[in-house]
């Protein structure tokens, strides 16, 4: 009985082998890439920062990180608050805003508040806030309120000539002749809300607050009574606002 043979190429039985061989090659070679691709994406990742918040942005929106608006208390145009004893930003120094931003990150300044706050910012970020509202320009607080003239009259005597039977200097003698500031070291006190100056007196006699140039306002702190300090406040929360920072 015949039987039918059959011939195989030589050439068949290697390409068949050849098959299995390229798939793994293209299958290493696809994960060399995607090992490659990973890789870069981490590498971005790790070296490329994301885009720096100016100051302008934290200011209105607060940062990525969570720390919240400067508007949301301070108010849009940094002019503060008076009903809440937040302080006016807008037109003070530009030195000053990132030394008290310093101060309330390393304790030096404490505040319940600020204290957080500052320490969820970045170095860079608080230089960009100082910048910001340096730049802009001052405004007095909302609802600045007229103070009563016995108040005015003893803030007035404090503030320009001081109490010399209590070691008392004037005001003015640092803070300017129209509480308008000196340079970064001594802030306006022009426009700011009573309640928060009355409160920084307080912290000074507290010693909550001590970064101030040569502890001198301690002294001068411990030396007024309560009714002193809310003389003075209110005397300086009358005067109108005065930009030092750069803002007009």
């Amino acid at each position: 009985m015949y039987a039918p043979s059959f011939k195989v190429s030589h050439l068949a039985f290697p390409a068949l082998v050849a098959v299995p061989s390229i798939n793994r090659r293209l299958a290493l070679a696809a994960s060399r890439s995607v090992r490659i691709a990973f890789g870069g994406l981490l590498m971005c990742v790790a070296v490329c920062p994301a885009r720096a918040m100016d100051g302008g942005e934290i200011a209105r929106i607060g940062t990525q990180a969570g720390v919240p608006a400067c508007a949301s208390c301070h108010g849009d145009a940094g002019g503060g608050n008076t009903e809440g004893g937040f302080p006016r930003l807008s037109g003070l120094a530009e030195g000053y805003l990132a030394h008290e931003l310093d101060s309330f990150a390393d304790g030096s300044r404490d505040n319940e508040i600020m204290g957080p706050i500052a320490q969820g910012l970045t170095p860079e970020e608080r230089r960009a806030l100082a910048v910001f509202y340096a730049g802009l320009r001052a405004l007095p607080p909302d609802g600045t309120p007229q103070p009563d003239d016995t108040a005015s009259n003893r803030g007035r005597m404090l503030a320009q000539t001081g109490e010399w039977t209590k070691a008392l200097p004037a005001c003015a003698q640092c803070h300017g002749p129209a509480g308008q500031g000196v340079g970064a070291a001594f802030p306006p006190l022009a426009g700011q809300p009573a309640a928060y100056l009355a409160a920084q007196l307080s912290a000074w006699k507290a010693g909550t607050r001590r970064n101030d140039p040569f502890r001198l306002m301690k002294e001068i702190a411990d030396r007024l009574s309560d009714d002193d300090a809310t003389a003075v406040a209110a005397y300086y929360a009358a005067l109108p606002a005065t930009a030092i920072g750069g803002g007009r």
